[in-house]
């Protein structure tokens, strides 16, 4: 599926790549790899959408981080259990 790219307005595509993340905590951060991704050829940007970095960011906040080594997955990252249903300090 086609995307629109949010910086230059060209086609773009669905892609993964590896982002590095800042534990909530601030104690470290962590490399996600295969992180679904938005991927313009066009003007070479390769980023996450608003609603996967909402997912990455609710998930590390509801989930033992100590858990984590250095390297996860995105999918690894999203199947650990989580402390809580959800982020009741989300008031978006």
């Amino acid at each position: 599926m086609d995307h629109v790219c949010d910086w230059c307005g060209s086609r773009a595509k669905k892609g993964e790549n590896i982002v590095y993340w800042e534990l909530p905590d601030g104690t470290r951060a962590i490399e996600i790899t295969e992180t679904p991704a938005v991927i313009c050829s066009d003007c070479d940007m390769i980023y996450q959408t608003e609603e996967i970095t909402k997912e990455i960011e609710d998930q590390l906040f509801l989930i033992d981080t100590k858990k984590i080594g250095k390297t996860i997955s995105y999918q690894e990252l999203m199947a650990l259990p989580r402390l809580l249903k959800r982020n009741y300090f989300d008031f978006s």
